[in-house]
């Protein structure tokens, strides 16, 4: 499936809120942002704003579903708080109106508790050495030194929450390209 097409669907069926997880450097970025183009108007929340530091993971889970989707699915606007990873203290607040389009992408977004207040949620996984490559190439030296304590914290999320089990769909990258399976 082609992302212009997930879009089209996406609009077809009406989804308003849309999880992207999967493990750091498996591509939900990417995944988002291209979607977030062909599904416009929408928003990206990237969870990667949000984690408070890096044993932040599970803070930013209940974060993401008490200030953004909780009150989305009440039919109020959503509110998140990012993280200043240069200071390590909290920055400014983001509003998410009701009516926009959202995508919440990153490690954590799938869990039993957000999948029930969004239409609809993707697994994105890709071979771990490509994962590790990739994280590394984009996020260098800060990230480095922490990619085992991180590894341990979507390890602990991954069983804790079973995120693929939630997936309406999984996308699995290869070098011939993406593979869409539904969930």
């Amino acid at each position: 499936m082609e992302v212009d097409d997930l879009g089209r669907r996406l609009t077809e069926a009406g989804v308003r809120t849309l999880l992207i997880d999967g493990r750091s450097g498996s591509g939900k970025s990417t995944l988002a942002e291209r979607l977030s183009r062909a599904w416009a108007p929408s928003v990206v929340v990237r969870l990667d704003d949000i984690y408070p530091g890096w044993d932040g993971l599970a803070w930013a889970v209940d974060h993401i579903r008490t200030a953004v989707l909780e009150p989305r699915a009440a039919g109020r606007p959503g509110r998140w708080r990012r993280w200043d990873w240069t200071t390590g203290t909290p920055g400014g607040w983001h509003d998410v109106d009701t009516d926009a389009r959202l995508i919440v992408e990153g490690v954590g977004a799938l869990t039993a508790a957000n999948r029930a207040l969004a239409d609809l949620g993707i697994w994105v996984q890709t071979a771990d050495a490509e994962r590790k490559r990739r994280a590394l190439l984009r996020d260098g030296d800060m990230y480095r030194p922490h990619w085992d304590q991180w590894a341990a914290l979507e390890d602990d999320h991954l069983a804790r929450h079973r995120p693929q089990s939630l997936a309406d769909w999984t996308m699995t990258e290869t070098p011939a390209g993406p593979i869409w399976t539904p969930g």
